[in-house]
């Protein structure tokens, strides 16, 4: 049965999101309420402006705590030392795309390749700071939602911008956000089809007319479907499509509760404490602001004057009555005590909530992968699977985005069609490039009983450095010889080791023929010279000479 949605008409984008609006109000006024005990910028109520002046709470423990598991998420969802994703294919994939198994240490080389570079992507583009706010935002309110264009920075939907649909499997069906724009802003297709002139056309004169801009996003047969509406208008330049998996709104939950389009944040878990906490904070700020007001009461009837008792200095002799003077102070210390009590308590309850008690992170500069790895593992376990929704909620799209991203730019070489495509791996599991090293390391301790020998015999160094380089995350290229280098160098020096014993040989055999000849040609020139003896000393002495000389 089709989604009546799928078959929605032009010009009903309006409609259609403020009948969504009745069923997100209740998640909007509870988010709200959260807001206000923590970061109350974060949602105000509607109508708020840059003018709008913020009660902030009494107690700063909600904002603390949302601040610090904030930047605490981060860390562990976009890590910047080390990927927090991992590209990977089974032995049969392997083995069809390398068509060797001992390739496998070149096959996870490349995968690492393609991990860094997505994670200099989201390092040049300005991923965090968006990332961060959208974080706050799921904490308090339980609900995001982040779009990523093709060109420029993430773009962040708060709640009360937008409204979504899902199935009873969490999947989302439909989404709409709502935009205010002014005239100066308004796209040219937008201005096209609602004939409004140019902005060279306007004039400081000019109605500046707010439009909102509906923009309609919905999963039909294996595609999304997009366009959008400026009031009632439809812009055709802004129909189009995407992927199933490559949709750009990445609407985002802190906890799913099945059936509910929208989620729930880790504050609303701890609104009773936070209330609590508020109102004893407030209680004992004020009593305490009474209590230190001291009040100096004089009988009317007495005889000591109130001018003599308030103008006398320090130390002063006065005339007077000490029965006529009495102090009024507020005499609630033992109360206070008990609300104090009361509320470490609850601050206690609030900082493990929070993690604010927490510190796997040491106090350096580089995270280590490890340190990601216990991060994780403590957000998992203290925050009920908080991290394997949003690895799969967030990380997957995110990474799987930017891998189109880069294909498109042509920073990254696509896998070759008909071929095995690597499978995208985000949550616990993809922070084992770390661990891949250390098993490694102790794979090489486990064979040192066996010996050199049988090391050399068995192991692929190549494959082997070509993996401990992927753990390590590091790009061996131009560090590591290639096979051509190899073989080149040892052409090279085979060439000039041959060369060498030429010129030996040549060296031996011309002496070999010196010291052989010269007898014979003495005696041929001694007979020859006989008549002429000096020349014939002369020629001796010449060949003495030549045969000190090769000796």
């Amino acid at each position: 049965m089709k989604n009546k949605v799928e078959e929605l008409p032009i010009g009903q984008l309006a409609s259609l999101y403020e009948r969504g609006f009745g069923e997100r109000e209740t998640y909007l006024n509870r988010a709200r309420e959260c807001a206000k005990l923590t970061i109350p910028s974060l949602l105000p109520d509607s109508g708020a402006n840059f003018s709008t002046v913020y009660k902030t709470p009494f107690q700063s423990i909600g904002s603390r705590g949302v601040n610090h598991l904030s930047s605490k998420l981060l860390l562990t969802l976009l890590p910047p030392n080390s990927p927090f994703f991992r590209l990977t294919i089974d032995d049969f994939d392997l083995a069809e795309l390398a068509g060797d198994e001992s390739q496998r240490g070149a096959v996870e080389e490349g995968f690492s390749r393609i991990e860094r570079s997505a994670m200099g992507e989201i390092e040049s583009s300005a991923y965090r700071v968006p990332v961060f706010e959208a974080l706050k935002h799921l904490i308090v309110t339980g609900n995001c939602l982040l779009y990523l264009p093709e060109k420029g920075g993430m773009r962040v939907f708060h709640l009360d911008r937008y409204v979504c649909k899902r199935d009873p499997m969490g999947n989302l069906l439909y989404l709409i956000t709502k935009e205010t724009l002014d005239a100066k802003t308004v796209s040219p297709e937008a201005r096209l089809a609602l004939g409004l002139p140019s902005p060279e056309e306007l004039t400081p004169e000019s109605p500046d007319k707010p439009y909102e801009l509906y923009t309609y996003i919905c999963n039909k047969e294996k595609y999304w479907h997009v366009h959008q509406e400026i009031g009632t208008t439809p812009i055709p330049e802004s129909y189009g499509k995407y992927k199933i998996d490559k949709n750009p709104f990445i609407a985002l939950r802190f906890s799913r509760v099945d059936g509910e389009s929208y989620g729930r944040g880790l504050v609303e878990e701890y609104l009773g404490d936070l209330r609590s906490l508020e109102a004893l904070t407030q209680a004992i700020v004020e009593g305490s602001a009474a209590a230190a007001k001291v009040l100096f009461l004089v009988r009317p009837n007495g005889t000591t004057r109130i001018k003599t008792v308030a103008e006398a200095p320090n130390g002063a002799i006065v005339q007077g009555d000490a029965n006529d003077v009495s102090t009024l102070q507020l005499d609630k210390f033992n109360d206070f005590r008990v609300a104090l009590e009361t509320m470490n308590s609850i601050r206690d309850r609030l900082s493990a909530a929070f993690l604010l008690n927490s510190s796997v992170q040491r106090n350096a500069e580089r995270v280590t992968a490890e340190e990601v790895r216990f991060m994780a593992q403590e957000l998992e376990s203290a925050l009920g699977g908080v991290y394997s929704v949003l690895s799969q909620e967030f990380q997957l799209p995110l990474i799987n985005l930017i891998l189109q991203k880069l294909i498109k730019d042509g920073k990254m070489p696509d896998f070759p069609k008909g071929k095995v495509k690597p499978q995208v791996v985000t949550g616990l599991e993809a922070l084992g490039r770390g661990q891949d090293l250390t098993k490694l390391a102790q794979f090489l301790e486990y064979l040192a009983p066996l010996g050199p020998e049988v090391i050399a015999q068995k192991l692929n160094v190549d494959d082997y450095m070509d993996r401990l380089g992927a753990s390590l995350g590091i790009d061996t290229g131009g560090l590591i010889k290639s096979e051509e280098q190899i073989q080149q160098e040892q052409a090279q020096a085979q060439e000039a080791q041959q060369a060498q014993m030429q010129e030996a040989q040549q060296a031996q055999m011309m002496s070999d023929v010196v010291k052989g000849a010269v007898p014979p040609v003495a005696k041929g020139m001694g007979e020859g010279m006989k008549d002429n003896p000096e020349m014939a000393e002369i020629i001796q002495q010449a060949m003495a000479s030549q045969m000190s000389g090769n000796a």
